[in-house]
């Protein structure tokens, strides 16, 4: 009966999150404005602290759910006196993101490599999970997309990585969630 109504859990969780990012989903981007925009972002300097005021963009990274992962989680201040949006803000912070085989880039699986292909999750049932980035990830193993307006508060993004809208003063995160932890930014 628990493991009938665990699975029951897990299935609505996943109908939840896929039906919260179908609502995120946008059309296609206008090739043209995304060069542009893209090509500022790279002009934009990056710099591994938070921003102060309104002088950019504040990135995170938070991978710290998977343990040793020094090498993945960091902030950085993008600098930007114009709203960008939060995939050109990962570019000019030399942050990679890969999406899903059905999903694309509307839904990431893997920020800078994490969680690799063999590397195994460990579900609170005790098994492995090992995420292959060819649907949606585990409703217990997943990357969240998270903005902060400015002298606001943090709530999971209402858009995709290609249509955020970030003003500076605002923080953009992704943070990877482990069998519900942690629940939402630090700060």
């Amino acid at each position: 009966m628990t493991s009938t109504l665990r699975t029951l859990a897990v299935a609505a969780a996943s109908a939840a999150l896929l039906i919260t990012l179908s609502a995120c989903s946008t059309p296609t981007p206008d090739p043209t404005a995304t060069a542009t925009a893209t090509e500022d972002a790279v002009a934009s300097v990056a710099v591994n602290s938070p921003c102060e005021g309104d002088e950019g963009v504040t990135v995170v990274v938070d991978a710290t759910a998977l343990g040793d992962a020094d090498d993945v989680s960091d902030t950085w201040c993008v600098s930007t006196d114009e709203a960008i949006v939060a995939a050109d803000a990962l570019l000019a912070a030399n942050v990679t993101t890969e999406g899903t085989d059905q999903y694309g880039d509307q839904v990431v699986c893997r920020v800078n490599g994490v969680p690799a292909e063999d590397d195994a999750l460990p579900a609170e049932d005790g098994s492995d999970y090992f995420e292959k980035c060819e649907s949606m990830p585990a409703a217990f193993a997943y990357w969240a997309l998270w903005v902060k307006p400015a002298g606001g508060e943090w709530a999971y993004a209402q858009e995709g990585l290609a249509t955020q809208q970030l003003e500076p003063g605002d923080a953009v995160e992704l943070l990877f969630t482990l069998n519900g932890e942690p629940a939402a930014p630090a700060s």
